[in-house]
């Protein structure tokens, strides 16, 4: 008796504990979320590009004649002050064209001073009437006609000594060679680029921007602080001077010019840098981006329920995201709670408890 009643005890026993790991097992998770309250704040703008340094002057130098180049005294790199020959051409060509044309001037020179004498002669003789007046206006178009053929000779004259002069190149003011664009024994001609040169004095930053950026962009042309990518301290302060209205063709991006502001001297050109701008937003609510969550492609934040301890999914519209946080457009308001931690753990309706809460 004693054993069949210890034995229907621990039987008993053993399904009343079975039953209550049931229950447990059935008690819905309450699961510890990190959130924080939404407080719309102005923020600095954090849009930022990565760009080069450009001379804001630099040209293109070439020869004003065609020819066979000679030499080519300068590459890259190398400063040069105004004056400085460049690059020459063979002048052999244009010696023998100055050769011909001071020939031709000797030449209208002598039948100038033979149409001079004719019609000295023709004068005379027809003011004393041994001569018609025919034959004197003759003589006075063969004097008009050699002066005409003087001055155009000597016009020619100073155009081949003018081309003389072209087969030298010569920089237009003090600079620094930036590319080179033919070698010695090339045939070029007029108008190719030879070597480029670059006024330092005056630098930008020059910075290829996506369509997108200019989304929401101010009305005004804003500051931009720049900083060298390889030495972040090597720092300069600038503002945007040009905005390209056409889209490169290649990368559908704009140029945009940000004109330096007593940049530093060893702030070389060609130097890749990173541009921010210097902005201050009217009061935008500003996410980690852990808060994010996607809904069928949309994004959406969970809300923290004070009263019955729940969460529930709210749609939002994002005005941008940025390196590690997302300002919001719209949906939010002040006061809310958002999860912050554990979203892509959450149902509709579930129940939680807050971990850690914090202003925004």
């Amino acid at each position: 008796m004693t054993r069949a009643f210890i034995a229907t005890w621990f039987v008993l026993a053993v399904l009343a504990a079975g039953c209550g790991k049931d229950e447990e097992a059935k008690k819905p998770e309450v699961r510890p979320v990190r959130t924080v309250v939404v407080e719309p704040a102005p923020v600095d703008d954090d849009r930022q590009a990565v760009g080069e340094i450009r001379a804001r002057y630099e040209s293109d130098l070439s020869f004003r004649v065609a020819g066979k180049v000679q030499s080519r005294l300068v590459d890259v790199g190398v400063t040069v002050k105004q004056g400085d020959v460049l690059a020459t051409l063979d002048v052999q060509d244009y010696q023998n064209r100055l050769t011909s044309a001071e020939a031709d001037v000797a030449s209208a020179e002598a039948s100038l001073s033979e149409a001079q004498g004719t019609e000295s002669r023709q004068a005379k003789l027809v003011k004393d009437g041994y001569t018609s007046q025919a034959n004197y206006d003759s003589a006075l178009r063969g004097l008009r006609a050699a002066e005409s053929r003087l001055t155009s000779a000597k016009a020619s004259l100073d155009l081949t000594r003018d081309q003389l002069n072209y087969t030298s190149l010569k920089a237009d003011t003090d600079g620094v060679i930036t590319a080179v664009g033919a070698e010695a024994g090339q045939v070029v001609n007029s108008g190719q680029m030879i070597v480029r040169l670059a006024r330092p004095e005056e630098k930008d930053a020059v910075f290829s921007i996506s369509e997108a950026a200019f989304r929401n962009a101010p009305d005004k042309l804003p500051e931009v602080s720049v900083s060298v990518l390889s030495n972040p301290g090597m720092k300069a302060d600038g503002v945007v001077r040009e905005v390209s209205p056409v889209a490169d063709p290649v990368t559908r991006t704009y140029t945009v010019k940000v004109a330096l502001k007593n940049p530093p001297d060893n702030l070389r050109l060609g130097m890749s840098v990173v541009g921010r701008l210097k902005l201050e937003t009217a009061p935008v609510v500003v996410l980690p981006l852990s808060a994010i969550f996607d809904k069928a492609g949309q994004p959406a934040v969970w809300l923290f329920d004070q009263a019955s301890s729940t969460v529930a999914l709210k749609r939002i519209e994002l005005a941008r995201y940025e390196a590690d946080r997302a300002v919001i457009a719209n949906g939010l308001g002040r006061g809310d709670v958002v999860v912050t931690a554990g979203v892509n753990q959450l149902v509709e309706g579930q129940k939680v408890r807050l971990f850690e809460s914090t202003p925004q």
